[in-house]
């Protein structure tokens, strides 16, 4: 069986061990929720105090020009589309998630106008399904969610658009996303992908696979912190037809020039649409310097190694729980997710032990693992809290079974 002292020796042998100095991670804490919110870049809180200080307290409304606010949307874009495999004309950030759900799954049914179909996967997450329900309401199409195993079977000649999450927000299962994409592009359905929980830990590579929209969240695992914006993605090659509905002044070829008429921006810019949140934006900027000299393809070794561990671990020392998300790496994505009856009341009393992960309804005990900063020996404790927390009933105490506003 596994040891903690196996677990060290990963920890001395891992190439992205020096990865966890750019994190700011308060002692006696075992953070295995970066899938909800990442840890804090040590480069952010300088950059945030610049940007208060001096260039808003000092320069004001000069630092438009002079610090270069106004291109933040496209430069931090910029920054993001080699974590998603995109041309860096092709990303933009702006907006949440849900904003940009909006402009794209209107922008796809504009684009096939024949079709009338918006399919999507059946327990995804939530905001997802919200969303694509208003634009089919407000465009007389159908939503037809089908299960997470059937999305590829259902795709036919009447879907429109495809509008899926890469990885499940819930189990952690993942899609085939080339092959998801390759069998919408031979149906001439259009495929719009929801990075929230792979951009940044997963390898995606959007132009190998010829996919043509897609979103990603900024707070995640790309560490932007609370509240960070989101990113979209448009194909180049749909640049010239994409045709969003919130054609705000940033969205306009000519922002300045006030006219009363809207002229889109040319290539992906036409996909803002108001002032772009300078403060968040820049530490979502700062962030990605996390990211810098660090290849994808040792994160996701490193991702594959510690889910494997924390999984085999669970079935070692922990009888009481069960492994929901997928055994094979190839179909998992960053997270680990168990099932108990008593999983809220369990994962707040891992909390009061200094294990952070989250909780699902309705039995979900939710764990993510950013290899960027959470070590072999992490993996260890956190389950070593798990059995304490078992064994001792610790999640039978009443402070951990009143219900929180955030779970």
């Amino acid at each position: 069986m596994t040891t903690r002292r196996d677990c060290s020796a990963l920890d001395r042998s891992d190439v992205l061990a020096q990865a966890r100095d750019r994190f700011v991670l308060p002692p006696g804490i075992v953070y295995l929720d970066g899938n909800s919110l990442g840890a804090l870049p040590v480069s952010v809180p300088e950059r945030v105090r610049d940007v208060v200080e001096r260039q808003w307290g000092t320069d004001l409304i000069r630092s438009w020009n002079t610090n270069g606010w106004w291109d933040l949307p496209r430069r931090v874009g910029d920054r993001i589309a080699p974590l998603v495999g995109a041309a860096p004309s092709e990303v933009i950030v702006c907006d949440s998630i849900s904003v940009n759900l909006f402009k794209l799954l209107t922008a796809a049914l504009r684009l096939r106008p024949d079709r009338r179909v918006i399919l999507t996967e059946a327990g995804d997450f939530p905001t997802d399904g919200y969303v694509a329900a208003s634009v089919a309401s407000l465009h007389g199409a159908e939503v037809r969610a089908v299960g997470h195993d059937d999305l590829s079977d259902a795709i036919d000649g009447s879907v429109a658009v495809v509008a899926a999450s890469h990885v499940s927000y819930r189990t952690g299962a993942m899609h085939d996303l080339a092959a998801v994409t390759a069998r919408a592009r031979g149906a001439g359905a259009l495929v719009l992908w929801d990075l929230a929980h792979s951009a940044g830990v997963v390898p995606v590579d959007l132009g190998a696979a010829g996919a043509d929209l897609a979103v990603g969240c900024g707070y995640k695992y790309l560490n932007g912190g609370p509240g960070a914006p989101a990113f979209l993605f448009v194909a180049g090659s749909l640049h010239e037809a994409f045709d969003q509905p919130l054609t705000g002044w940033h969205g306009h070829a000519r922002p300045f020039a006030m006219e009363p008429a809207y002229e889109p921006a040319p290539g992906v810019s036409r996909a803002a649409t108001g002032t772009p949140p300078v403060l968040s934006m820049a530490a979502l900027d700062a962030a990605l310097d996390a990211f810098d000299g660090i290849p994808l393809e040792a994160v996701r070794a490193k991702s594959v190694a510690l889910t494997d561990l924390f999984a085999r671990l669970v079935d070692e020392r922990v009888p009481g729980c069960a492994v929901v998300s997928p055994r094979d790496a190839r179909r998992r994505g960053s997270q680990v997710c168990l099932s108990h009856p008593e999983a809220y009341a369990i994962v707040q009393a891992l909390i009061a032990r200094g294990v952070i992960g989250d909780f699902r309804e309705p039995s979900i005990l939710r764990f993510g693992f950013a290899p960027l900063y959470v070590r072999f020996v992490d993996v260890w404790d956190a389950v070593d809290h798990l059995v304490a927390v078992l064994e001792g009933d610790e999640w039978r105490r009443p402070e951990h079974r009143t219900r929180a506003a955030v779970t």
